[in-house]
C-alpha cells in the first residue's frame, strides 16, 4: 500500500532530497529545499515501459505550423512542431502578446486555436486583435487559471496550438499553493508538456522574467519545455528581437527581428539595414563589423570613444561586448600595435543594443579605437572583422566567406580580415585586404604608423 513521506524539492534546480539543507546538493543554492509529500509504492511492482529499437519503424516526419512570421519559423527551426512546448519570456509590454496573438491568428486560419488568458478577459483580448486587424473563426479565446479545465478544453476543441497567457497565472487545483509560487509553476509546466506529449497539441507559453531578464521560477521550468525564446529590446526602441536560447528541434541563438507598428509586429528580413543607419558624414570612431548571429552574418556598427582621462582610475565602459575582452585588446594595442590608452577614458558600444557574443570584433574594436584617439575617420565603404591574439596576431574566423558576401551585398567596397579569411576568389566590387598582425591591420586602415 502506497505511504506518503515528506520530500524536499529545489525551487532552482528542482533536485529531490530525504531530508532538509540549508543548501541543495545538486546545485549548491541555498534555502531553497521546499517541503512536499511523495507517495512511495509498497510492495507492488512498478509498471515497466517496454523499450523498442530505435529503428523498428520508419520516422515519419511531421508537417510543422507555420506561425505566418518567416522570422519566427526561422528560429523555432522550420515552425512549430506539433506536440511542443514553447517558452517565450521578456519584459512587460515589449510585444510577448501580441506576437503570439498574431501567430494564433494565422494558424487558425487552418487550424483550431485556443488562446488560455489568465490576465485579460476576452473582451480584452478581441480588443487587441481588432487594433491588430486579427480574426479568424477557429481561434477561441477563453479567460480561465484553471489548468485542468483549458486542457479538458483544448482536448474537446482538438485544437492544434493551445496558447497560454501567462504560466505565471495558471494553477492546478491539487497543488495547496498560490499561482505563480515555485510549485505550482513547475507542475502546471509539467502538466501541459505531457498534456501536449500525449494529444499532439503544440503549446505556446508566455513567461515572465525577473529583474535579472531570467524567466521568473525555477530553472527547471527551462529543461521541461522543448524550446525557450527570450524577446528583447533596447528601452524606447521600437526594434524587437526574438532570441532562441533553447531548441530541440532546431539550431539555437538564432534571432529573429520585428519592428512594434500601430498594425502590431512587423518582421524584418534584413535586419543589418536596422544597424547601419549611419551618420551621413564620416565620424572618428565608427567602424563596421560582420557578426554571426545563429545561422546567418549580420552587419553591426561599432562605435568608440577615446577621452583624456579626467581624475581616478581610467574607465572600461563596454555596451554590448564583454568588457574583460576589452580591457585585453587595450593590452594587446598598447604592446603590438604601438597605441598607448592608459591615460584615456575608454567607451565601446554596439549599435542597436545587440549582444555579441563571438570574437570576430576585436578587430574593428582596435580600429575604432585608434580612430577615436587620432580623431580621423576610417573609410564608410570599410568592414573589418578578426581575432586578436595575445601575440598580436590576427586569427582567422568561422564562415568568413558568408561574412564577405554579405558586405558585398550591402554595398561595402573595401573588406579588412585575417589573412586565412581571403577567398580564393575575387568578389566583384568587394577588395578583401588580408592581414596577419594588428600593426599591419593599422597601417591598413590608416595608410601608416600608428602614434603613441
Amino acid at each position: 500500500m502506497a505511504r506518503s513521506s515528506p520530500v524536499f524539492i529545489c525551487s532552482d534546480c528542482g533536485g529531490e532530497t530525504l531530508k532538509w539543507q540549508g543548501q541543495c546538493p545538486h546545485c549548491s543554492a541555498w534555502n531553497s529545499l521546499e517541503q512536499r509529500a511523495s507517495a512511495r509504492a509498497g510492495s507492488a511492482s512498478p509498471t515497466r515501459a517496454e523499450p523498442r529499437a530505435l529503428d523498428s519503424e520508419p520516422a515519419a516526419a511531421e508537417a510543422r505550423l507555420g506561425s505566418g512570421q518567416e522570422e519566427l519559423d526561422r528560429v523555432l527551426g522550420g515552425g512549430i512542431v506539433p506536440g511542443s512546448v514553447t517558452l517565450l519570456g521578456g519584459d512587460p509590454g515589449i510585444g510577448k502578446s501580441t506576437l503570439l496573438l498574431q501567430v494564433a491568428a494565422h494558424v487558425a486560419g487552418s487550424q483550431r486555436v485556443l488562446y488560455a488568458s489568465g490576465e485579460e478577459s476576452v473582451a480584452q483580448v478581441g480588443g487587441r486583435g481588432r487594433r491588430l486587424n486579427v480574426a479568424a473563426a477557429n481561434l477561441e479565446v477563453v479567460t480561465e487559471t484553471d489548468l485542468e479545465a483549458i486542457q479538458a478544453l483544448a482536448t474537446e476543441r482538438q485544437a492544434a496550438l493551445l496558447v497560454v497567457d501567462s504560466i505565471q497565472t495558471m494553477q492546478l487545483a491539487g497543488i495547496a499553493a498560490s499561482a505563480g509560487a515555485v510549485t505550482q509553476l513547475r507542475e502546471c509546466t509539467a502538466s501541459l508538456v505531457r498534456f501536449a506529449k500525449g494529444s499532439g497539441t503544440a503549446v505556446m507559453l508566455i513567461g515572465h522574467v525577473t529583474k535579472e531578464g531570467t524567466i521568473a521560477g525555477p530553472r527547471v521550468l527551462e529543461h521541461l519545455v522543448d524550446t525557450v525564446l527570450y524577446f528583447e529590446s533596447e528601452a524606447a526602441s521600437r526594434f524587437r528581437i526574438v532570441r532562441a536560447t533553447k531548441n530541440r528541434f532546431g539550431a539555437v541563438h538564432e534571432m529573429a527581428f520585428f519592428a512594434m507598428t500601430e498594425g502590431g509586429l512587423r518582421e524584418i528580413r534584413n535586419p543589418s539595414a536596422i544597424f547601419l543607419a549611419r551618420a551621413p558624414e564620416p565620424a572618428a570612431g565608427s567602424v563596421v563589423t560582420v557578426t554571426r548571429e545563429g545561422g546567418r552574418p549580420l552587419l553591426i556598427e561599432l562605435q568608440a570613444l577615446v577621452d583624456r582621462m579626467r581624475f581616478g582610475a581610467p574607465r572600461r565602459i563596454a555596451q554590448g561586448l564583454d568588457p574583460n575582452r576589452v580591457a585585453m585588446l587595450l593590452a594587446v594595442l598598447n604592446r603590438h600595435g604601438g597605441v598607448s590608452l592608459q591615460e584615456h577614458d575608454v567607451f565601446v558600444n554596439v549599435v542597436g543594443g545587440i549582444q555579441i557574443g563571438e570574437t570576430a570584433w576585436d578587430l574593428p574594436v582596435v580600429l575604432a579605437l585608434a580612430s577615436s584617439l587620432r580623431d580621423k575617420a576610417l573609410d564608410q565603404g570599410l568592414v573589418a572583422f578578426g581575432e586578436l591574439g595575445l601575440t598580436g596576431e590576427v586569427r582567422p574566423v568561422a564562415y568568413g566567406e558568408e561574412r564577405l558576401r554579405e558586405a558585398q551585398k550591402q554595398g561595402f567596397k573595401v573588406a579588412l580580415v585575417p589573412k586565412e579569411n581571403v577567398p580564393r576568389k575575387e568578389l566583384e566590387g568587394l577588395r578583401v585586404v588580408g592581414v596577419g598582425r594588428v600593426d599591419q591591420a593599422l597601417r591598413a586602415a590608416f595608410g601608416g604608423g600608428e602614434e603613441e
